[in-house]
């Protein structure tokens, strides 16, 4: 679905957290908000999936919700928040409890965001018994059994290594080929945002505004080819030529705290 921000402006009491922020967000798009420390890039996030309220301005969506989609906005955070006593299965179906779902509506659903996933063959495992990536590969197919609307991921893959990024990356980009979600991406990496959006937001320092907003060209199911490595290392170097400055003042300023 598509989504709306008009005029968005957010105050923790003195402090402006934000300012005039709008952006339109095509059906099915990914766009990820990236800026220096503190910029308000997780405020504006829970904006929009209506954990905050703002302080002016507001949220819209446009159009009917899907016909499948139990909720409109589904998050995902760094923190996978998986209960250790519930095997993979149990833990992806938490959110289909108490809705008005048949048993086998409910096993459908799991087996499809399962499968999505690539955790089909860990259907009775528990937390515990899988790696830092698979566990968030759960976390992600909890957030997909509803078939949201709108998917808003709060840094899903900074707590994992390289290599499991990497990997996660490319998972990401294969489910959402298949599933048709909106999405709205928060990151600190600077590779995340240019392998994974069709557009980069970039916030300026608190009160955070959208300094500009970046439109990678290169399909995104050929963004691992190596003839557009040099493409997506310009973009890159953009971002960061968009930030250092302030990021470095940013940084300063958490360290005087």
């Amino acid at each position: 679905m598509p989504l709306h921000v008009e005029g968005v402006g957010h105050r923790y009491g003195p402090v402006a957290a934000l300012e005039a922020i709008d952006l339109d967000i095509a059906d099915g798009e990914t766009v990820v908000l990236i800026g220096p420390s503190g910029c308000g890039k997780s405020t504006l996030l829970g904006i929009l999936g209506g954990l905050l309220q703002p302080s002016v301005g507001r949220v819209t969506l446009s159009g009917p919700l899907p016909a499948d989609s139990l909720n409109p906005f589904t998050y995902i955070f760094q923190d996978f928040a998986l209960l250790p006593w519930r095997t993979v299965a149990d833990n992806v179906a938490l959110p289909l409890e108490h809705r008005a779902l048949t048993k086998a509506e409910q096993r459908e659903r799991v087996a499809s965001a399962l499968a999505l996933t690539g955790l089909t063959e860990f259907t009775a495992a528990y937390p515990k018994q899988l790696s830092g990536g698979m566990r968030q590969r759960v976390g992600i197919a909890r957030a997909l059994v509803v078939r949201p609307a709108v998917l808003l991921l709060d840094e899903p893959l900074s707590a994992l290594d390289a290599q499991t990024r990497e990997l996660l990356m490319e998972d990401l980009l294969k489910i959402w080929a298949r599933e048709k979600s909106t999405r709205v991406y928060v990151t600190h990496n600077l590779q995340e945002a240019a392998r994974l959006a069709d557009r980069v937001a970039v916030l300026s320092r608190r009160p955070g505004r959208i300094r500009e907003v970046l439109k990678i060209d290169v399909p995104v199911a050929e963004r691992g080819r190596p003839e557009h490595a040099g493409l997506l290392g310009d973009v890159h170097r953009q971002l960061w030529a968009l930030i250092r400055d302030e990021a470095a003042t940013a940084d300063r300023e958490m360290l005087h705290v």
